[in-house]
Parts: C-alpha cells; sequence; structure tokens
C-alpha cells in the first residue's frame, strides 16, 4: 500500500520546494531555473515572488538579467507570459506549443477558419526582424495585409506560433514602459528546441512542486495526456496517495517535512505559480478562498499563514510614502497579525526604501487588468 500523504504534509512538501518555508542562498537565476519559470504578466510581480523565496535579492538583480538577456518574458505554460532563463525558453517552448496551439484551435477557432496561419506567422516574424514593435502596431500591420481578419486574432497566431519576447525596459523595475515585441530567436541568438525532452520536464516540475498527480501536471502545462510521461517514468519515483485515493508520484529524494515543519508569514505576488500549479490547490488554499483570489480578470496578490492562504494584499505607492493594505480572509490571532505585520513592514523596505511606511487592514481591491504595485497593464497577449 502506497504512503498516504495529508493536505497539510502536501502544503509543507510544496512551500519547501518553493524556498517558502525558509529562504535560499540563491541568485534570481537559480531561482527562476528550480521554479521552471515564473508566471509574469503582472510586469513586476516576479519580484516580489524572488523577494520572497531568497535571502538577498535586489530589485536590480531581476532588472540587471532583463537587460543582460539572461531572463526573458514568453509566453509559455498555459499559454501565459512566464519569466525564464534564455536557455529555459529553448526546451520549454516546445513543451508548451500544444498549449499555445489549442488556444488558436479553441478560443480563435472560428475567426481564423481558412487562414493561412505559416503566412501570418512568417509575416509577423518578418516585421519584428525590421524592428521591435509594440502590439498595436503589430495588429495594424498584420491588418493592412489581412485586412477581412480580426486584428487581435492575427497577432495572437504570430504570438503563439512564433516565440515573442516583452523586451525591456519593459518590466524593468523603477522604468517600465509600453509592451514592445522582438522574436525571442533574435533577442537571444537562439532558436527553440528541435522538441521537448517531456520527462526531463516532468522531473523538473516535480522536483518544484511535486508531489503530484497526473492532472496536476497537466494543469500546470495547460497540456492533456500526460499520464505516458508519468508511467516512463515510475520505476524512479516515489508514488503515493492523497486522503481521496488519488496516486501521487514524486522524486525519491524530495523533500517532505512534517506537517508540523513550521511555514512562516509570506507575501506572494499576483499569478505566483505557487497557486496555479495544481488541479487540487487545497494543500496551500481552500476552495472558498480560491474564489475570492481567482477574479474575472486574474489572480490577486495573497498572503500566507501557517502555510495556507489567508488574505490578499496591495500597495499603495507614493512619492514619499508607501502603505501595505491587507485584506485577512479569516480573524486574525495577535500573533498572527504581529507576524503578518512584521513581514508586511520588510516587504516596504523592499519595495519602497526611504519612504514613510504604514501597513492597514482594508479591503484590498483587485486593480483588473492593471498590475497591483504599479498600475501598468497587466501583459494578456
Amino acid at each position: 500500500m502506497a504512503q498516504v500523504l495529508r493536505r497539510r504534509e502536501l502544503g509543507r512538501a510544496l512551500l519547501a520546494r518553493q524556498w517558502l518555508l525558509e529562504r535560499a542562498e540563491a541568485t534570481a537565476e537559480e531561482t527562476v531555473t528550480r521554479l521552471v519559470g515564473m508566471q509574469a504578466q503582472a510586469p513586476y510581480a516576479p519580484y516580489f515572488g524572488l523577494w520572497s523565496r531568497l535571502r538577498k535579492f535586489g530589485t536590480a538583480d531581476l532588472a540587471d538579467a532583463l537587460t543582460e538577456r539572461r531572463l526573458v518574458r514568453v509566453a509559455l505554460m498555459r499559454s501565459t507570459i512566464h519569466l525564464v532563463t534564455t536557455a529555459d525558453y529553448r526546451s520549454l517552448r516546445p513543451w508548451a506549443q500544444p498549449a499555445l496551439d489549442r488556444e488558436l484551435d479553441t478560443a480563435f477557432k472560428t475567426i481564423l477558419t481558412g487562414l493561412d496561419r505559416a503566412a501570418v506567422a512568417e509575416s509577423g516574424r518578418a516585421l519584428l526582424g525590421a524592428r521591435h514593435l509594440t502590439p498595436k502596431e503589430l495588429r495594424a500591420a498584420l491588418h493592412e495585409r489581412w485586412p477581412d481578419r480580426e486584428p487581435r486574432a492575427l497577432a495572437t497566431v504570430v504570438r503563439n506560433l512564433v516565440p515573442l519576447v516583452q523586451v525591456p525596459p519593459r518590466a524593468v523595475w523603477g522604468v517600465g514602459g509600453t509592451t514592445r515585441y522582438a522574436t525571442a530567436a533574435d533577442w537571444t541568438g537562439a532558436e527553440p528546441a528541435p522538441a521537448a525532452d517531456s520527462e526531463h520536464i516532468v522531473l523538473r516540475y516535480l522536483a518544484a512542486f511535486g508531489p503530484a498527480s497526473v492532472t496536476d501536471v497537466q494543469t500546470w502545462a495547460g497540456r492533456t495526456r500526460l499520464r505516458p510521461v508519468l508511467e516512463r517514468l515510475r520505476p524512479q519515483l516515489a508514488v503515493f496517495h492523497d486522503e481521496r485515493g488519488i496516486e501521487l508520484f514524486d522524486l525519491p529524494d524530495a523533500p517532505r517535512p512534517g506537517a508540523d515543519a513550521h511555514a512562516p508569514v509570506r507575501f506572494l505576488p499576483e499569478y505566483d505559480n505557487l497557486l496555479a500549479s495544481h488541479a487540487d490547490r487545497t494543500r496551500v488554499i481552500s476552495e472558498q478562498d480560491r474564489k475570492r483570489v481567482m477574479t474575472r480578470n486574474g489572480m490577486r496578490a495573497t498572503f500566507l499563514v501557517d502555510g495556507q492562504v489567508t488574505g490578499a494584499w496591495k500597495l499603495h505607492l507614493g512619492k514619499a510614502s508607501a502603505t501595505l493594505e491587507i485584506d485577512p480572509f479569516r480573524p486574525l490571532a495577535t500573533t498572527e497579525r504581529a507576524e503578518v505585520e512584521a513581514e508586511g513592514a520588510r516587504l516596504l523596505e523592499f519595495a519602497a526604501p526611504g519612504t514613510d511606511h504604514d501597513v492597514r487592514s482594508g479591503r484590498a481591491t483587485f486593480i483588473g487588468r492593471e498590475d497591483a504595485v504599479t498600475g501598468e497593464e497587466t501583459d494578456r497577449q
């Protein structure tokens, strides 16, 4: 009989892999590699995700990696923008391609009927080879050639068939700017790998997110029919069950701390993959709270207490002051509130050094298509 891992044990295992039980001594690039990328359509979200996981992290660590092309923002798993190393862009893009293809075949199926997608993709590649374009400019240029087609659909064909990087200064801390595309091949000097090493990628997923079921892996990837990959790997994996009897796979030597392992307060940014990479997310968030966090427009920034999502947060940044607004989903005990406020004070010092700081409770409203920290528009394309 396979060992049963209870919900709290699964949560502690996930937090340990994510460096959220104890901050790590690592670089931004090492962390992004360990996490198999960080979801990044909110431009500044990875800065906060890295700060929560690392003992030593400054905004320049990520900003420099972006400007020096060591890290890139590109559409990958679940057809969402991810921050990855240039090496992982090459290996992960073919892995993510089925999700990108499916988006075209579902959300845009009727609009794209009869269209030569390859011709659109090559036209987009040529346009971006001449100069970096904003999404609006790319849509307009494609629409000139295909005037009977919806411009956004045309641009999505290019984005999903030609790997595109969102170039700096977009997502550079304190600078920012509008989204501009370059082809990933031009920006990094390398084309994607010819095929995905599915087994290697699943092993990396388990190292960062396990123990996990087949449907968990598929949820993270935005793909289906991955059971054969897990079956090929089965001889080298540890196998468990959850409390409902669902089979879970894991690396034999991966950390699985006990249910009583201390889990400190941690602040997570919008769209953090901790909350997006399992079919069953109750190991870190209740179903009721998931509905509060997953809005029609995206995913709110959250904080963890004792390893569970317990509320949302939002920063209000001014020229001379910064306020952290916390929205607890339940009453906090005195000791819990003190820990939340202490960690919040450290977050304010990271985000707004040299200004007046305040932490207050309130109803932290979600800004929809804008980054809750900066007010910058969230990248959907």
